[in-house]
């Protein structure tokens, strides 16, 4: 049998590496992928950066190594250090081939007693590299899967009552940094099957399933971050308020939420109500207002309150956006937002 090696930090996974990891599949019977912690490189939990793999090559046999050297340099020092790191790690599993594009692929193939494989070394076939990724996640996306890429994204929602100014917020901002935003599916579908003013629970479920699908569709256009009005939650909200219950699917996707948005913004009722035909009235604003909060309360769902006229409102979001992380924990947040003075989330 043989055993392709391939080694990195993938941070994050590009085609280039995947380039790597499709020749090792087509020319050995087992495909070993070693992945590098390297906190001093990338933010990107090594987990996630193992799930990608897994997730677009499921034949690869991935290891997590927590504590691979994090020293680069082609001294004998640190090629003794990685050789000796990659043996000890492999258990004296026997290594046919490894393959990489780098330097090293010459000492440590004659470490392991392998045939070095030098794929792309001079990165002709996919001009890039992990760094300038770094750099510039957007102007390299056409070199990432959507996979990956939607896991560089910052997803950002808003929430509050309808007449809060959601959408004026997340349709500013998108524009202040040049970058997609999500408007409310279910004004669209409202307009187009309300029946007196009223929608069926299941009408219900496919607004949230239906603005999932199109937020979706815009993370592989988004520019670090995408601004999103609503999300299952409000539907959720609705259902109780409209029909005294929820359907299971409409609370799974309203669940669903904590995990799948970064910053949870709450607007705040303190601006002028516009009453339009498709809302019922200042007092139901102040009513949807208080349940939206505590529904984040009860789903113990962090969130930062919105007050003030719009400009205030988009200087607070973008002060926040610009120190934030979404791999860093959220107290590490909060205390580079404050060292930067720019504003506390």
């Amino acid at each position: 049998m043989k055993t392709g090696l391939v080694l990195g930090k993938f941070a994050p996974l590009h085609s280039g590496h995947q380039f790597l990891i499709k020749r090792a599949l087509a020319e050995n019977d087992r495909v070993i992928v070693i992945i590098y912690d390297s906190p001093d490189v990338t933010s990107i939990p090594l987990p996630i950066r193992a799930r990608w793999i897994k997730s677009l090559h499921p034949d690869v046999d991935v290891k997590e190594a927590w504590d691979g050297p994090s020293e680069v340099g082609d001294t004998p020092e640190i090629r003794k250090m990685h050789e000796d790191y990659l043996l000890n790690f492999l258990c004296g599993q026997k290594i046919s081939a490894f393959y990489s594009s780098e330097f090293y692929g010459e000492h440590v193939s004659e470490a392991l007693g392998a045939l070095d494989c030098r794929i792309d070394p001079d990165r002709s076939c996919f001009p890039v590299s992990g760094t300038s990724i770094r750099k510039d996640a957007y102007d390299n996306r056409h070199f990432l899967h959507p996979v990956v890429y939607r896991d560089l994204i910052t997803k950002v929602v808003f929430l509050g009552a309808p007449s809060t100014g959601k959408t004026t917020l997340a349709r500013e901002l998108a524009a202040a940094h040049q970058t997609v935003w999500m408007p409310e599916y279910g004004r669209e579908f409202w307009d187009k099957n309300q029946s007196e003013r009223r929608l069926s629970m299941d009408q219900l479920v496919e607004i949230a399933e239906g603005h999932r699908e199109k937020e979706d569709a815009l993370f592989q256009d988004a520019n670090r971050s995408v601004f999103i009005d609503t999300d299952a939650t409000t539907t959720f909200n609705f259902s109780r308020y409209y029909h005294g219950k929820v359907h299971p699917r409409l609370s799974d996707l309203a669940d669903d939420t904590l995990t799948r948005y970064d910053l949870f913004f709450l607007c705040d009722s303190d601006i002028p109500y516009d009453n339009t035909s498709d809302r019922s009235g200042e007092a139901n604003r102040q009513v949807f207002q208080q349940q939206t909060k505590a529904d984040l309360l009860e789903r113990k769902i962090p969130f930062i309150t919105l007050t003030g006229p719009l400009n205030k409102r988009m200087k607070e979001v973008s002060d926040i956006l610009n120190c934030f992380d979404r791999f860093r924990a959220f107290g590490d947040n909060l205390l580079t937002t404050k060292a930067n003075n720019k504003g506390c989330i």
